[in-house]
C-alpha cells in the first residue's frame, strides 16, 4: 500500500509484539510501544513481577503462568477462595473465571483455558485472590522514546458483564484527591519501569466499594494499546490521544508535561453491542436502519451503517456513545436522552440494557 507507517487500531493486534517486530524488520514504524515493552508488560505474569519489583501492590497470586490443569488447581487452592482465574496473554476479559467453590474450579479452569487459547493463541493461566466488592479504575499512561512519562487521569469500567467492560466514565465518581495521587503515582512507576513509549493503560482493582484516600488498591493488568474507552480521557483533558501517538511514533517529546494536563468535566461512554441485550447473545445480521443520536456534548463513533451485514466472526461491539458535560449529572441526563434517541433496527442490540 506504500505506508511508511501503521496503526492498529484499540484491538488486540497491538498486543501482537510479533507483528510489531515484523513491522520495524519491515521498515514501517509501528505506532505503539517497543515489541520488547509489550512483551514485558503485555503477558500478565511478567507485569506483576514488574509491578512487584517496581513497588507497586499486587494481589496474593501466582508467580508464573501455566496451562497445566492440575499445577493451576493446586495453586487455586493454595491461595484460597474465591480466586479469579485469568488469562496471561492479551485482556478484554477474554479468559477470565470468577470461582468462589472448589466444586467448580475444573470446569472453570477448562472455560478459561479454551476461551484464552482461542482469543490469544496461548491457554496459560493464572491464579489470583479475588477482591472482595471491587471498584476497576485505571489510568491513562503516555511516554515518549526520551524518558518522559505522564498520567492522564482515571477511568473507571467497574459496569461490566463477563468481566468485558459496558460502561465506562472520567473521572471516577467519588474518587478522593488522596486515592488519585496514590493510583497515578503507581502507574506512572510501573510505565517508566517498562520504558513505556506511547499510550497505554495500568489497571488496577480498589477493595471494599468507596474510593477514600486510604482504600487498598491492586495492579491487575497494563494494556500496552489505546482503550476503546479513550475518548472519555479525551474529553475530561482536551487532549487528542491518537495525535499524540503519531508525534510520538515520529520521534517529538509529549506535547505536555504532568503538570499541564488539568481534569475538566465529566464523560461517560456506553458501549453499544450486537448482543441481546439480557443474555448477551450475539445477535448478528443486517442492521435494517440506523439513526445515531447527535446534539450538544454527543459523540458516536462507529464503523457500521445501515445496511450494514454484521458478521458472526468477530468482536459485538458496533459503536460508542459518548456523552461529555460538566458536571456527572449532565453527562447523565445526556446520555438518556441520547439512548432514546439512537435507533438501530434489524438487531438486537445492547441500547435497552443502559
Amino acid at each position: 500500500s506504500g505506508v511508511d507507517s501503521l496503526h492498529p487500531g484499540y484491538g488486540f493486534l497491538w498486543e501482537n509484539a510479533d507483528f510489531a517486530a515484523r513491522c520495524a524488520e519491515a521498515g514501517l514504524v509501528f505506532i505503539g510501544p517497543s515489541p520488547d515493552t509489550m512483551r514485558l508488560i503485555g503477558d500478565k505474569a511478567a507485569a506483576r513481577a514488574l509491578a512487584d519489583t517496581a513497588g507497586v501492590p499486587v494481589l496474593p497470586g501466582s508467580a508464573s503462568a501455566t496451562d497445566e490443569p492440575a499445577a493451576i488447581d493446586a495453586e487455586a487452592r493454595r491461595i484460597g477462595f474465591p480466586v479469579m482465574l485469568k488469562a496471561a496473554a492479551g485482556g478484554g476479559g477474554r479468559g477470565m473465571r470468577l470461582v468462589d467453590d472448589p466444586r467448580g474450579l475444573t470446569s472453570a479452569i477448562d472455560g478459561a483455558r479454551r476461551e484464552a487459547l482461542a482469543a490469544f493463541g496461548d491457554g496459560r493461566l493464572l491464579v489470583e485472590r479475588a477482591v472482595s466488592r471491587p471498584r476497576h479504575i485505571e489510568i491513562q499512561i503516555f511516554g515518549d522514546r526520551h524518558g518522559s512519562v505522564v498520567h492522564l487521569f482515571e477511568r473507571e469500567c467497574t459496569l461490566q458483564r463477563r468481566h468485558q467492560k459496558v460502561m465506562e466514565e472520567a473521572p471516577a465518581y467519588g474518587m478522593s484527591p488522596g486515592l488519585r495521587a496514590r493510583l497515578t503515582s503507581a502507574a506512572v512507576d510501573l510505565a517508566k519501569a517498562a520504558r513505556y513509549e506511547s499510550a497505554g493503560t495500568i489497571e488496577f482493582l480498589v477493595e471494599g466499594g468507596r474510593l477514600d484516600a486510604t482504600a487498598p488498591f491492586y495492579f491487575i493488568e497494563a494494556n500496552p494499546r489505546l482503550q476503546v474507552e479513550h475518548p472519555v480521557t479525551e474529553a475530561i483533558t482536551g487532549v487528542d490521544l491518537v495525535e499524540w501517538q503519531l508525534r510520538v511514533a515520529a520521534g517529538e517529546a509529549l506535547p505536555l508535561q504532568q503538570h499541564e494536563l488539568r481534569l475538566q468535566g465529566h464523560a461517560i461512554e456506553a458501549r453499544i453491542c450486537a448482543e441481546n441485550p439480557e443474555t448477551f447473545r450475539p445477535s448478528p445480521g443486517q442492521i435494517t436502519y440506523w439513526h445515531p443520536p447527535g446534539g450538544l456534548g454527543v459523540r458516536v463513533d462507529s464503523g457500521v451503517y445501515q445496511g450494514y451485514r454484521i458478521p458472526p466472526f468477530y468482536d459485538s461491539l458496533i459503536g460508542k456513545l459518548i456523552v461529555t458535560g460538566k458536571t456527572r449529572n449532565d453527562c447523565l441526563m445526556r446520555l438518556r436522552r441520547a439512548l432514546s434517541e439512537f435507533v438501530i433496527d434489524g438487531i438486537e442490540t445492547t441500547i435497552p440494557l443502559f
